[in-house]
């Protein structure tokens, strides 16, 4: 979120800003004939390809759901991440191809948005979306699996910050949530309907969509909104322009679900916690007495959008790594040095 309450709400890609650079993010996008000029070339798309090693779509056991996935690297424990409203799992790619090499990193298009197909897409509550990320990851690994730290950007923090406190999938050793506070979040829902009103809603191409997302929308990194952008968006028939997969005015019903209560329910998750925010002076009263008494680390990241992942994904994926260290999470959970050696013994 940017500093004041409106922008980290538009910026939050659920109803607004996000929704340009996340925009409810679309299945496939149809191929359409090239017709850009030469100065759109710096916006064509990216292939995901170059960050992740896999796509894989998950179908959950006696459900019409298939989630898909983007997954990377093949050592350490999983970082498994979970996007804002209106992005999609390719928003992780950048920080993906940093992580990958000392972790796996596993990211979810969530219901209603990239590739994921649901019998019902416009479910957006957070109890559905946590029910979702819990079937996938037993889907995934089964029981137990292998060391999880859950990543969860703005509405995908939401979720995140439920499944932990669920307590529903075994072998957890980390949470790290990004850019979301319950008073910012909770402030902003009075402005949702100017932001809508006021957010760009259809491209004559994917190359205007992706240039818009960084002109005027919320992304400041133009080679992540290359890979991310288009997984956002469909292809209107009817209008022959792009436009966001799911309409960002039938979220604000689920917005006071997202947050409400969020900041007790994140101090309570029985997991090593951070709070990466992209701007000071964001902490409610209770994460202000929450980190006043150590229960998490707060870090402020300078010279970044509400979507720091992708704005600064070297420096979002060395606070991973360095969580990662700090804690000892190794692939199957917590190191302990002197019992290592005593096995090895």
């Amino acid at each position: 979120m940017e500093p004041a309450p409106l922008s980290s709400l538009q910026e939050e890609g659920e109803p607004d800003e996000s929704s340009s650079s996340s925009a409810f993010s679309a299945a496939a996008v149809p191929p359409r004939p090239a017709t850009h000029s030469h100065s759109l070339q710096k916006y064509a798309p990216l292939d995901w390809s170059a960050y992740f090693d896999e796509e894989r779509p998950v179908a959950i056991p006696d459900t019409e759901d298939v989630f898909n996935v983007y997954m990377a690297g093949s050592e350490g424990p999983v970082v498994f991440c979970l996007h804002g409203g209106g992005y999609s799992g390719l928003s992780f790619a950048l920080a993906a191809n940093q992580i990958k090499g000392k972790a796996r990193v596993v990211a979810m298009d969530l219901r209603g948005h990239g590739k994921s197909s649901t019998s019902d897409d416009l479910d957006l509550s957070i109890e559905t979306l946590t029910n979702d990320v819990i079937a996938v990851i037993r889907t995934l690994y089964g029981d137990p699996p292998p060391a999880i730290i859950l990543v969860g950007h703005s509405m995908g923090g939401s979720v995140a910050v439920h499944v932990a406190a669920r307590r529903a999938i075994h072998n957890l050793h980390g949470l790290v949530v990004v850019d979301v506070v319950e008073g910012t979040a909770m402030a902003s829902l009075i402005h949702m309907q100017k932001i809508l009103l006021n957010r760009a809603q259809h491209f004559p191409s994917i190359e205007k969509a992706i240039e818009w997302s960084v002109k005027g929308g919320p992304l400041r990194n133009i080679d992540s909104a290359r890979i991310s952008i288009p997984s956002t968006l469909k292809y209107d028939e009817s209008k022959e322009c792009y436009t966001y997969r799911t309409p960002l005015e039938k979220t604000e019903k689920y917005w006071k679900g997202w947050y409400e209560g969020l900041s007790d329910k994140f101090l309570s998750c029985p997991v090593q916690k951070i709070l990466l925010l992209a701007g000071t002076d964001r902490l409610d009263r209770a994460l202000t007495i929450g980190q006043m008494q150590g229960k998490f680390q707060m870090i402020v990241v300078r010279h970044t959008g509400h979507a720091i992942q992708e704005d600064v994904p070297e420096e979002f994926a060395s606070h991973i790594l360095n969580f990662i260290s700090r804690n000892k999470i190794g692939p199957n959970g917590v190191e302990i040095p002197s019992l290592i050696k005593k096995w090895q013994h």
